[in-house]
């Protein structure tokens, strides 16, 4: 397909007719020259393709496909390698479906567990919501598919999300928003991006130049093509100028006749209007080169790797000793979602799962399971028949495992939770049966976190999140040991709603959202008010041990071994005082660490590697995350875990320079289980010959200039002629002892303007100007 050649031979009307969509899921043909359709499909866990539009929304019904473990449970896998078997796994579906462009990842933060879309997003953390989201995309643009990053940007709410503003600064976008986006464009460049309806600081999305244009395309060296979300178009103009390329779905040829009509006039370039053509040609012509004719895939193959998918997220929460299950034990199974489980969130990411199989389903042939329903999913008042029915079950069982979570009016694209609450109905079942049988254990379907009231009452908790159409046989494989529990958290779970950093300010008044925490939201708040939680990010248990040993720093080939050790159990057995190892920004930084595996059964084990951030002015996480590793072990086995870092692993975003800044200082690297279970720790002297530009003026301090400034001498010189630092009392001193103190500390925070006052005429303002000058000449 010869691009260039196309673009020439089209008309203006042509052109434009191509920057909007022929329907709700296709690209527009053009016969004449012989261009062909794309079409592009939901969704980010599972191929919804609509077979025939029955509505002006767009809603039909859907072909069965697979739906795998949703976003919230990938990233909870903390598993590169998996995501990027299912990402390869969805572009097979899309090869065998005609679908060109599959539109996700969705990898907005989670600003607030309140979030109605949640669980179709990947975490709290950028690092890790980066790393998976580029693990997706190139897993299914393997398969030549398109991607779709979503949604771009700062949409963190549903409430009012088509006209809400995030009124957000430029430090907090770079380092908690844009981080997740930036990441996946370097290392995945997936070929479409899609704009979110919201505003930032008051700008469309879809029309902000500086989002699209200077950072998206100029910074970050992003290649594709930028579409709307459906029916984000406001000025189709102003969003051509700013960069966005496909306003979707179809306009029915309004918006397309303004694009004419600015050219025309002279506000669009056809420059511009051919950049935006060139790259729909790309995609489409991506596609058409590298399709697969008579595609096909295997769902059952793709079912059971929904499965392994799931019972690699699934998180361990609690174990008193209880599991895993023994098939001999007689177990009454409780809970509604035991026989139809909730596998996935509402809205336009919901498949049409061509098979569901339940936990009830995967124990048929088990004769000492018992099962009773105990409650009715979308019900928050409790049924006393079924509860009663289940109380008995339960106090003549051996153990009773609970299956519950939220239901999905809870939780949706379209609308936010109010409440971190399960249903009544649910929270008095499980407080009814702890009465009866202690031996209980709780079986968690969820897109976010909850509140759990009963947890001191029960011996365990599993947490599958929502964990796709193979839900139910991966809870048996975990209960009972087939599979052992290795996901983490990717969020965490706030003691109470009112502990969440955005509770203030979620979902905002009158169209505005104002992101006050700046950029301590989850694990970063938690850590620096050093609050307690209910389980924190990164936590997770397994049926076996691991000790974490031999840690190393290595720089340009140069390491440090640390000879402490960490219990099997998770328990510190001391940290040995590690020596610094210094390094530049720019150097090639790497941790070691040996993983042991203690106990008996096999498992796999995700080391965390968090930076402890120097001491500096600006106000920092007290840690970050920075990279990890899943390990698989066999019992007895140990492996060498090597975890890189690079200079943005040190660095905040400087509103100075408006760039990345790493400061000088000594930087704890936490090898961790967990963000609050350290188990060694390394410290890296970074030395930074890049500082940061400082320039005095009138009202800076003497402290600024002794800190900051490459020289200070000058200063040093007008100080001495003003005496202004004699801080002796006479004897009949009437401020009393602290005096000397109190000038030591006046002297600090006075800015150079007023020295003149208090210098007793022996300095003129000629002097402050000349010393200012002085300064700011020696400085880079």
């Amino acid at each position: 397909m010869d691009i260039k050649k196309m673009i020439r031979d089209m008309t203006l009307a042509e052109k434009a007719s191509l920057c909007s969509g022929a329907d709700f899921w296709h690209t527009k043909t053009i016969d004449r020259i012989g261009l062909k359709a794309i079409m592009v499909s939901d969704g980010p866990y599972g191929l919804r393709k609509q077979e025939e539009i029955i509505n002006n929304m767009g809603w039909a019904k859907s072909i069965l496909a697979v739906g795998f473990p949703t976003a919230a449970s990938l990233a909870n896998s903390f598993d590169r390698d998996l995501v990027h078997e299912v990402g390869n796994a969805l572009g097979d579906e899309c090869q065998a479906e005609d679908v060109a462009v599959l539109l996700g990842p969705g990898i907005n933060m989670k600003r607030s567990p309140l979030g109605g879309r949640n669980f179709e997003y990947y975490s709290e953390d950028p690092y890790l919501a980066g790393e998976i989201g580029a693990a997706f995309v190139n897993g299914v643009q393997e398969k030549n598919i398109g991607t779709s990053l979503k949604h771009f940007a700062a949409n963190n709410q549903e409430t009012r999300r088509m006209n809400a503003s995030s009124e957000v600064d430029e430090r907090t976008l770079r380092e908690i928003y844009l981080t997740a986006f930036e990441r996946v464009v370097k290392k995945a460049q997936p070929w479409t991006i899609m704009c979110s309806y919201n505003r930032i600081n008051g700008c469309y999305s879809c029309e902000n130049d500086w989002l699209l244009n200077k950072v998206l395309r100029e910074e970050w060296g992003f290649q594709g093509l930028v579409m709307t979300d459906w029916g984000a178009m406001n000025d189709r103009v102003k969003s051509l100028n700013a960069g966005l390329d496909l306003e979707m779905p179809d306009c029915h040829g309004e918006t397309d006749k303004l694009i004419v009509k600015a050219v025309q006039e002279g506000t669009v370039s056809m420059k511009t209007l051919d950049r935006t053509v060139e790259r729909i040609l790309t995609a489409v012509d991506r596609y058409y080169s590298n399709k697969k004719e008579n595609a096909s895939y295997d769902m059952e193959a793709h079912h059971q790797l929904a499965r392994k998918v799931a019972d690699n997220s699934a998180v361990l929460l609690k174990n008193d000793g209880i599991l895993p299950l023994k098939e001999s034990q007689k177990v009454a199974i409780i809970g509604e979602f035991a026989e139809t489980p909730r596998t996935q969130g509402g809205g336009s990411s919901h498949i049409n799962c061509f098979r569901i199989e339940s936990a009830l389903d995967a124990l048929r042939d088990n004769p000492n399971i018992t099962y009773k329903k105990g409650y009715v999913a979308e019900k928050d008042e409790v049924d006393e028949t079924l509860l009663s029915e289940a109380v008995a079950a339960a106090k003549e069982a051996e153990v009773a495992v609970i299956f519950a979570g939220l239901p999905d009016s809870f939780e949706s694209e379209g609308f936010d939770r109010t409440h971190l609450n399960m249903p009544e109905s649910q929270n008095t079942l499980i407080h009814e049966i702890c009465k009866v049988q202690p031996n209980t254990v709780v079986v968690l379907h969820n897109g976010s976190p909850i509140l759990m009231p009963w947890l001191s009452e029960v011996k365990g908790v599993l947490d599958l999140y929502l964990a796709g159409q193979a839900a139910g046989a991966a809870a048996v494989d975990l209960l009972y040991g087939k599979a052992n529990p290795s996901g983490k958290l990717a969020e965490t779970y706030p003691l109470r709603m009112e502990d969440h950093p955005a509770f203030l300010n979620f979902p905002g008044t009158h169209n505005e959202v104002h992101y006050q925490e700046g950029i301590f939201i989850g694990y970063r708040y938690y850590d620096k008010r050093k609050m307690d939680v209910l389980f924190p990010f990164g936590y997770g248990l397994s049926y076996t041990s691991f000790r974490y040993s031999n840690a190393k720093l290595i720089v340009n080939g140069q390491s440090v071994s640390s000879s402490s050790t960490s219990a099997a159990n998770g328990q510190n057995t001391g940290m040995d005082v590690i020596p610094s190892i210094p390094a530049k920004p720019d150097d090639t930084i790497q941790v070691s660490v040996d993983i042991t595996n203690t106990g008996d059964i096999a498992g796999r084990e995700v080391v965390q590697l968090y930076v402890k951030n120097a001491a500096c002015e600006e106000i920092r996480p007290e840690q970050e995350l920075k990279n990890f590793a899943k390990v698989a072990l066999e019992p007895g086995e140990t492996k060498t875990i090597l975890l890189d870092l690079d200079a943005r692993s040190f660095s905040y975003y400087s509103m100075q320079i408006h760039d990345w800044y790493a400061p000088s200082g000594d930087y704890e690297l936490l090898i961790s289980a967990s963000s609050r279970d350290v188990r060694q720790r390394l410290t890296l002297h970074l030395e930074n010959d890049k500082k940061l530009p400082f320039y005095v003026e009138e009202m800076s301090s003497c402290d600024d200039v002794y800190n900051y400034a490459n020289d200070s001498s000058p200063l040093d010189a007008m100080l001495a002629k003003s005496g202004f630092t004699d801080t002796s009392g006479g004897e009949n001193d009437s401020m009393g002892a602290g005096t000397a103190q109190m000038m030591r500390a006046m002297f600090a925070d006075t800015p150079l303007h007023s020295i003149l006052s208090f210098s007793s005429d022996k300095l003129t303002w000629k002097d402050i100007q000349d010393t200012i000058r002085a300064i700011n000449e020696k400085q880079p």
